[in-house]
């Protein structure tokens, strides 16, 4: 029998490595861009929210605490409607599919609130 030559490291397997750590990095900086909505709700000019304001149980507290913030806020460029507005819609597309049925539907239904409590029917 012929003698067999031992390597502690083939080529693919340090390709293998080389894989990983790419894939890790991407994964790493995928991760930082995926949450650009979270930034935009914390560092933008938008609207100071209430903490937990679209968790609210019914469509009117959400209005209400939507025009409360709006009226209130420092950071907001346009009008308090259309700053209320705006973030509400933009939770509800950040959200997408994963948004389950009944709360978009309680997030539509603030829509038409947010519209009645600014007197704009």
């Amino acid at each position: 029998m012929g003698h067999v030559r031992k390597t502690t490291h083939s080529r693919k397997s340090s390709s293998r490595r080389t894989a990983r750590k790419t894939r890790t990095t991407k994964t790493s900086r995928h991760a930082a861009t995926k949450r650009w909505s979270q930034r935009v709700t914390t560092e933008s000019d938008a609207l100071d929210l209430k903490r937990g304001v679209f968790k609210l149980t019914s469509a009117r507290k959400i209005a209400a605490s939507l025009k409360l913030s709006a009226e209130h806020s420092t950071r907001r460029k346009s009008g308090a409607y259309r700053s209320a507005r705006s973030m509400l819609t933009f939770y509800i597309n950040r959200a997408g599919k994963t948004l389950p049925k009944t709360e978009r539907m309680r997030l539509e239904r603030a829509k038409v609130e947010l519209k009645r409590v600014f007197g704009r029917t």
